[in-house]
């Protein structure tokens, strides 16, 4: 006996249930909150894009050049994560929730400036440690239940984790005993 929805059933469900759009009667979650955890990790992505633009626009001294490239690198693969998130939203039938008074308070990141490059790595680094520990628990979350979405934040956590690699050896390039610390 096999294991497939018959053909028949397949396609009157596809023409009947057409406003759901990708989200088919087998989605194994709760969309709602599928779509509410999704939102929190695209919050915390808008606040870190914004926290590596001001320290794009902040860096000083001596490894400005070299931190300030990074910012601005970081900056914009946040906002490349935030536009994938935003994306798969809509995908599940979800609205993102771009609302600025939102943000700071769904996202599981801190928007804290730094007054120092050594204060300012140091939050950055912070807060990419708290994406790679959130996504990895939605990775959990989503298994196999939502492949798709599982994919994407794989993928979104590989470049979180190169983040945090990149700001730990800059942390340490401004102040080895800071970063040991």
């Amino acid at each position: 006996m096999s294991s497939f929805t018959d053909t028949k059933t397949i396609r009157q469900r596809a023409r009947t249930e057409i406003q759901d759009g990708a989200v088919t009667p087998d989605y194994q979650l709760d969309k709602d909150e599928a779509i509410k955890i999704l939102n929190g990790a695209l919050a915390t992505e808008i606040v870190c894009v914004l926290r590596y633009r001001f320290h794009y626009f902040m860096a000083s001294g001596i490894y400005k050049e070299g931190a300030a490239a990074e910012f601005l690198q970081h900056s914009n693969e946040e906002q490349q994560h935030a536009d994938l998130l935003a994306e798969r939203i809509t995908q599940l039938g979800g609205k993102p929730d771009l609302n600025p008074a939102h943000l700071t308070a769904a996202a599981h990141a801190e928007y804290v400036e730094g007054t120092s490059l050594e204060d300012m790595l140091r939050e950055d680094l912070v807060a990419e440690r708290i994406a790679i520990q959130t996504y990895r628990e939605m990775i959990a979350y989503f298994g196999e239940k939502d492949s798709t979405t599982r994919r994407l934040i794989e993928t979104i956590l590989a470049v979180e984790e190169e983040h945090a690699t990149d700001i730990a050896d800059l942390l340490f390039t401004t102040n080895p005993q800071a970063a040991a610390a």
